[in-house]
């Protein structure tokens, strides 16, 4: 049933407002939200759209008065937003294997033989929350609760490309070497379609797609 956002609208900068939601659940929501009243022709104003862990910012207001900006922000603060859609959105498989170095950790951590993870993992249907951390790194949500795994306690000072890795509620894939501390699970086949500027979105985990990871041999 739609309800009402409890959300804080503030002022950032003076081209955008950023909207901060009372849970990660709630912003992916309301993210969802934006996207369907964009599509719309509802959002004239707004350029750009980008969503983070509890908050979605809104910009590109370029040449809207002060007056604009907060009849935009009442507004915002008084949607009614529908329940998250997951089966909603574009769609994505990654190929990949699992042979990660912390897989008997994790499987440890769940309870289950190593070899039951990729089955545990790729049976999930997860959902792009939002990016950061690095171009192409998407923040993937979908992994039931008792399945989430805390960071390592010493990040690694180099992950491989391709890495696919757990941590905390999130899963996500590094589009390049860089340190990290996520748990490593797997690695996906072709990481090079993680990240592509002459692509648009050039993100393959943009905001919103749907992701099905598909277990597969290692070859050799």
């Amino acid at each position: 049933m739609a309800r009402p956002a409890p959300v804080r609208v503030l002022p950032a900068g003076r081209e955008a407002l950023l909207v901060e939601l009372d849970s990660a659940e709630a912003a992916e929501a309301f993210h969802a939200e934006v996207v369907r009243r964009r599509a719309r022709g509802d959002l004239p104003g707004v350029r750009e759209v980008v969503p983070g862990a509890r908050t979605v910012l809104l910009d590109g207001l370029a040449g809207s008065s002060d007056a604009d900006r907060g009849r935009l922000a009442r507004a915002l603060e008084s949607w009614t937003v529908e329940p998250l859609h997951r089966a909603e959105g574009p769609r994505t498989e990654i190929r990949v294997v699992y042979d990660g170095p912390d897989l008997a950790e994790v499987a440890g951590m769940w309870g289950v033989a190593p070899q039951e993870v990729a089955a545990l993992h790729s049976a999930t249907a997860f959902r792009v929350a939002f990016c950061g951390f690095a171009p192409g790194f998407g923040y993937l949500t979908g992994l039931p609760e008792h399945l989430h795994v805390p960071r390592r306690a010493t990040p690694r000072t180099r992950v491989p490309a391709g890495a696919v890795a757990l941590a905390g509620p999130y899963t996500g894939v590094y589009p390049r070497p860089s340190p990290g501390g996520w748990r490593l699970v797997g690695r996906m086949e072709d990481p090079d379609r993680l990240w592509d500027p002459a692509r648009e979105p050039a993100a393959l985990l943009a905001p919103g797609t749907r992701v099905r990871f598909v277990p597969v041999e290692a070859h050799g």
